[in-house]
């Protein structure tokens, strides 16, 4: 089991183990041992979000790299995918990221990726925790091999102008009215900035940071403020980004939430008739609601389910050569454009259908009717709720009810102690039932 890595990067409270000062130096101490693969200059790009302890573990983290002699670069506040690409486009050995995505304030976490700009394997995460528990003094570079650390200015334009290339050339947003919610987190400047270059009417919500209000009440987690506006101004559409700018979910122009995937469903559709897949589907994973599987399989796609996490999804990706995924929370993933999810390139590729096929956003996001779909989550102090019998006999019995009429996905959070359970089926009062069952049971073994 990893100690410090969970199903996205490194995550925690705030100066608590494992996001403390100390262990983020070790951790920049272990990768830039790693990636220090030449006798030449090394370059590594650091990002992260608006969370003020981003103040903290910044610093420590560059303590940490330069001291392997890694010269890095700071971008401040820029969306995770930005990372991804400016590593690739800057020809750094790593990029990091440092932010908990969807988390409240109070959480942070580190990113890290690869000089191909995608997330790290498991076996370069677990070297990174046994170095990170071992002795690196002596690892530690002469003072004439220290590395640098460099602000670069040009963030934002490099990330704007990237989005924007995405679109069709010829594509212009002109007579949208477009409500963003930048989650007071790290697209607040540059999300609204190329929605506004492209053409849309542009209304701003949540681009007000202060540390402390990133994903408060609102962002992709949150969409009461976005729905509200949206109804307010009469958008034509909502687009609501996480802390981190790696999600998104839309709201159509009556207030009605687009998850992720409808949003997979209307970029395979849209891919598929353009002969843009470059395979016979896409890929997702096992929360993705039973109704897209069935709209996929309509129109000769196929859906690819893997483990919970955008970095499973990308990894099944690029082994079989697809260029669609993500999940129904928002990670939406095209290979075309990107290495990671990408909330503000997945919501550019939206618009560009809505544009072109000159309809409301309610008719072209709602490609499938989705099955009754329940999760719930059940927090758990310790131990391992899974294994008990009488947890895995209300398993057995959900799956037997359920039979061939739905699913059922039990798993353990890989960034907070919870246990989500999820079902779904044709009958919806039965995949309450089932979910409760398994809820009450996970909770008396909790106690």
């Amino acid at each position: 089991m990893a100690k410090y890595f969970g199903t996205d990067g490194i995550r925690g409270r705030a100066n608590s183990f494992p996001m403390t000062p100390e262990i983020a130096m070790k951790v920049g101490m272990a990768t830039g041992k790693i990636f220090r693969r030449g006798d030449f200059r090394h370059r590594v790009v650091i990002g992260k979000d608006t969370r003020l302890s981003g103040y903290m573990l910044e610093p420590a983290l560059t303590a940490g790299l330069t001291a392997m002699g890694m010269d890095v670069f700071l971008l401040g506040p820029v969306p995770t995918p930005g990372v991804a690409m400016l590593t690739r486009s800057l020809r750094a050995d790593l990029g990091v990221m440092i932010s908990a995505s969807h988390n409240p304030f109070e959480d942070n976490g580190i990113k890290l990726f690869g000089p191909d700009g995608y997330k790290l394997s498991d076996a370069i995460e677990a070297e990174i925790e046994r170095l990170v528990e071992s002795d690196m003094s002596s690892q530690l570079v002469t003072p004439k091999r220290l590395g640098r650390t460099k602000r670069i200015d040009s963030v934002y334009d490099r990330y704007i102008e990237f989005a924007k290339r995405t679109m069709p050339r010829a594509l212009s947003l002109e007579g949208l009215r477009v409500v963003i919610d930048c989650a007071n987190g790290a697209a607040y400047r540059v999300a609204p900035d190329a929605l506004w270059e492209l053409g849309a009417e542009v209304i701003k919500i949540g681009v007000e940071p202060d540390g402390y209000n990133i994903n408060e009440n609102c962002g992709s987690t949150s969409v009461g403020a976005l729905v509200a506006k949206v109804k307010e101004v009469r958008a034509d559409i909502g687009i609501a980004l996480d802390g981190d700018a790696d999600r998104v979910i839309i709201v159509d122009e009556k207030g009605n939430i687009v998850d992720g995937d409808q949003l997979l469903a209307v970029v395979a559709q849209s891919w598929s008739k353009n002969n843009r897949l470059t395979a016979p589907g896409i890929v997702a994973t096992v929360m993705s609601n039973l109704g897209l599987e069935r709209f996929l399989n309509s129109i000769d796609l196929s859906l690819v389910r893997t483990k919970v996490g955008d970095r499973h999804v990308v990894e099944h990706m690029r082994k079989h050569n697809y260029n669609v995924g993500g999940e129904q929370s928002g990670h939406i993933v095209l290979s075309d454009y990107c290495t990671t999810g990408d909330g503000l390139i997945a919501a550019l590729q939206i618009l560009a259908v809505v544009k072109k096929l000159d309809k409301p956003v309610s008719e072209v996001c709602r490609c499938f009717e989705p099955v009754p779909q329940l999760l719930k989550n059940v927090r758990y102090t310790g131990g391992a709720p899974l294994k008990a019998d009488t947890v895995k006999k209300a398993i057995e019995a959900g799956e037997k009810k359920l039979a061939n009429s739905g699913r059922l996905v039990i798993r353990a959070s890989g960034t907070e102690p919870l246990i989500r359970v999820m079902a779904e089926g044709d009958d919806g009062d039965l995949v309450a039932q089932v979910v409760d069952d398994i809820c009450d049971e996970v909770r008396k073994v909790s106690a």
